[in-house]
């Protein structure tokens, strides 16, 4: 009997030995936990966007989003200095339960005129202490590009190890410099600039090596072939099913293909496109850490709220809910 329960011990402790080792490897597990066999849990979905008002006040800010059936918002323009504006940001969305999902560097990390990379990686990491001390999901730029002449532009060694490398060593400086308890830094997929794929973010997961490395998920950057343009349901699915426990935050738009001589696909409004939109709202809504989903890249009041009115009516034929 003694020594079966010290066999047992033994058990408890190198089974507590093997998952905290794998914890190590996988850092979202930790934080957000492992998907159980069991059915998962579907949540209210945080969707949000721009609420185009002119306020200084940060309760009315808030508000303005729930107004418009918001429950997540982009972060609002206020320095780091700004300590008691932060704060007062904070306690307003919190009252009205509002996350701040992202706040956006959009800058290139990659630069090939090494001042402006300097600059640029201040700019990030800066954007990164933001996300922490304001309760954002996270900080996200694209990991950059070798393009000369466009900051995010195609270039043959954009899919190159040399340009991995670059991106992991980049993560690792903002994310140690910061030590973030609560917010992410994200690199959002590019189809021309690693990660390009799935496959590709996990492996850039594990070299970074940070549990402050998150996801950012936006699927249609990922979609640069017709097949997956065309299989646009397989690749939500290998989204979520190999990248769900890091997705901090994504972004909700469509994509269109323009019939001409080459293949070209362009942005359009949700709705107007071919993304199953049904899919993605049921993958977001089953996902524990409750991701919010931020419409962008339209121009005007009246273009977002056509995209919103069409995520609701999606989500309601789904049975789904937006809080």
């Amino acid at each position: 009997m003694k020594l079966r329960q010290t066999n047992r011990r033994v058990f408890i402790r190198d089974s507590f030995a093997v998952a905290a080792t794998a914890a190590l490897l996988e850092p979202g597990a930790v934080l957000f936990g492992r998907a159980s066999a069991a059915e998962p849990r579907i949540k209210p979905i945080r969707l949000g966007g721009p609420s185009f008002v002119k306020a200084d006040d940060p309760d009315a800010l808030a508000l303005a989003h729930r107004q418009l059936g918001y429950r997540a918002a982009y972060c609002p323009g206020v320095s780091l200095k700004d300590t008691d504006r932060i704060r007062a940001l904070t306690e307003a969305f919190a009252k009205h339960d509002v996350v701040i999902a992202e706040v956006g560097r959009w800058c290139n990390l990659l630069d090939a005129d090494p001042e402006k990379r300097r600059k640029n990686l201040e700019t990030v990491t800066e954007g990164l202490a933001l996300a922490e001390a304001i309760g954002a999901r996270c900080c996200v730029d694209i990991a950059g590009s070798f393009n000369p002449t466009s900051w995010f532009g195609p270039h043959p060694d954009n899919l190159s190890q040399k340009f991995f490398d670059a991106a992991v060593e980049n993560a690792r400086k903002i994310i140690d410099a910061v030590k973030p308890k609560r917010a992410r830094f994200t690199y959002e997929a590019m189809g021309w600039a690693l990660p390009d794929s799935p496959d590709s973010y996990v492996k850039l997961i594990k070299a970074v090596q940070r549990p402050a490395f998150g996801v950012h998920l936006d699927p249609c950057n990922l979609v640069n072939s017709p097949d997956k343009f065309y299989h646009n349901t397989a690749l939500l699915n290998e989204c979520f099913d190999k990248l769900g426990r890091w997705i901090v935050s994504c972004h909700a738009k469509d994509l269109t293909w323009d019939i001409e001589m080459n293949v070209h696909f362009r942005e359009v409004p949700p709705g107007k496109g071919s993304l199953d939109y049904a899919t993605y709202l049921k993958r977001v809504a089953e996902l524990p850490q409750n991701p919010p989903l931020m419409l962008e890249h339209l121009v005007t009041a009246e273009e977002y709220a056509g995209a919103r009115e069409h995520i609701f009516e999606v989500g309601r034929k789904a049975a789904l809910s937006f809080g």
